[in-house]
């Protein structure tokens, strides 16, 4: 996937189901039953770190980043986004984006922390909804 590790998982496989690339970077779907449009938004070269990018491509991750949470917002209406990058398991650039909501499983703790409840089931967007939802946040986010 346009990485340079062979070792790197996020440079050998896309990470979830691509709904939208360009030649820098990708947004793909994490099928989580727990957490519906968790995304991620993927630096298609194997960089670890922000600063390891060129201004100009910084802001355009960004872009990317704030248009998948521009998305999830208006087709899920969750109660709160969290933005992640931590990459401490997979030191590949990439962003988590996932939705929250005050009655799922981990709130309000990390999705990676001990379940706090059980949770209802909710309703997912199709991802030709958030493709669309996405791809217009991403021109106002580019100014067009």
């Amino acid at each position: 996937m346009g990485g340079n590790m062979p070792s790197c998982e996020l440079c050998r496989d896309p990470g979830g189901r691509i709904l939208w690339s360009d030649g820098q970077c990708r947004l793909v779907r994490v099928d989580d039953r727990d957490y519906p449009g968790y995304c991620r938004v993927i630096w298609n070269e194997h960089r670890s770190e922000m600063t390891d990018l060129a201004p100009a491509e910084q802001r355009h991750l960004m872009k990317v980043v704030l248009a998948a949470e521009a998305a999830l917002r208006a087709c899920l209406q969750p109660d709160k986004i969290n933005l992640a990058s931590l990459g401490n398991m997979t030191p590949h650039l990439h962003w988590h984006i996932i939705p929250r909501w005050r009655d799922d499983r981990h709130f309000p703790n990390a999705i990676w922390g001990e379940p706090q409840r059980q949770a209802p089931a909710r309703a997912d967007v199709a991802d030709a909804a958030l493709r669309s939802r996405f791809v217009a946040a991403l021109a106002e986010e580019q100014g067009g």
